[in-house]
């Protein structure tokens, strides 16, 4: 598809510097844009390795100066690129139809809309929205509600009684809705107790591959509004997630922990059991956290504290080799001067 220098930026409620004809095919990085794409500049000082590649346009903001290429000034590049993606590189077609390998229950309704892939097995009582996509492999259970414009990835399962609200993505190999973690030692061994709750994907939501997400043990297990979580991701039962979270990979909750909306936990980080992280809290990479978080909060390390203690504590710990140092010799000196003074 071929837009106008013009086009984009109408698109984007942009201005163009230099000729508004100019014709873009494609969207590329600076150092692999070829005759035709349009490229970014999303800092000055990328501008000038922007106006030396093949590209014939950059994407800019603020007031770039002199360049020998198209520019279209918007607010912000960041935000642009993301809106400009799916202009370049539309998603594939979706072939409405239930492929001929799939199983699907009597019981079932399935949108006339909706594509259901090789392998796929649908249980009693589940129900399909229009346009979802289930792209082979997938597996939901008894009861499960999927929404619209909704897509599985292959070898997405989701467990009996989950819960999938409207635009949900959810990444290859992800498991919704399995056993919560729960048992009780009893005459000797460990029991298990039933998890027999269920979890809600709210709208928007985003998952990466191969997460596990588990059900309630009695209620449910909920990821809130356009909360978009990363690879590998843990999240234990009854763990209530706020709406617009960002969950980066290899994180792990533990049960029944609550988040407020627009919070951020960074890669590797581990999240104890019951606790309440407020609203817009953030969390370092590689953290330990073992109490609540008020709102607003930033905490790292492990165990996790306030982030200003926290950077006071590591270079406190940096410095210990020089205060060891320093003390020995003072330890010296003051043996020394009572073995004169004895």
């Amino acid at each position: 598809m071929t837009y106008t220098a013009a086009q984009i930026a109408e698109k984007l409620a942009g201005e163009v510097i230099g000729e508004s004809s100019t014709p873009l095919t494609g969207l590329a990085a600076a150092d692999v844009a070829g005759a035709g794409d349009l490229t970014f500049a999303d800092q000055p000082a990328y501008l000038a390795s922007a106006n030396a590649g093949a590209a014939a346009a950059i994407l800019v903001a603020g007031n770039p100066g002199p360049s020998s290429k198209v520019l279209i000034r918007v607010a912000n590049v960041r935000i642009a690129v993301a809106r400009l993606l799916p202009l370049f590189h539309p998603a594939d077609p979706v072939v409405a139809g239930i492929h001929e390998t799939a199983t699907v229950a009597t019981t079932a309704q399935v949108d006339p809309t909706a594509s259901i892939g090789p392998g796929c097995v649908i249980g009693d009582g589940v129900t399909v929205g229009p346009r979802s996509v289930l792209m082979g492999g997938n597996h939901l259970g008894t009861g499960c509600r999927v929404g619209q414009d909704v897509c599985l990835h292959p070898n997405v399962v989701l467990y009996a009684r989950t819960q999938v609200g409207h635009r949900v993505t959810i990444h290859a190999g992800t498991v919704i809705g399995s056993d919560g973690y729960g048992y009780v030692f009893d005459e000797g061994r460990h029991r298990k107790v039933l998890q027999v709750g269920n979890v809600i994907l709210h709208d928007d939501v985003e998952i990466g591959a191969n997460a596990a997400i588990d059900r309630g043990a009695l209620g449910s297990t909920i990821i809130g509004q356009g909360t978009k979580i990363d690879n590998l991701v843990h999240i234990a039962h009854n763990v209530v997630l706020g709406r617009h979270c960002l969950i980066m990979g290899q994180v792990g909750f533990a049960g029944s922990t609550q988040l407020g909306d627009y919070c951020v936990i960074a890669s590797q980080s581990g999240i104890a059991g019951h606790l309440k992280l407020g609203r817009q809290v953030t969390v370092g990479a590689k953290s330990g956290v073992m109490r609540d978080v008020p709102d607003q909060g930033t905490v790292l390390g492990i165990p996790a504290a306030p982030d200003k203690q926290a950077k006071r504590q590591w270079i406190a710990v940096q410095q210990l080799p020089e205060t060891t140092r320093r003390l020995r010799e003072l330890e010296k000196q003051v043996a020394e001067l009572t073995a004169r003074l004895g």
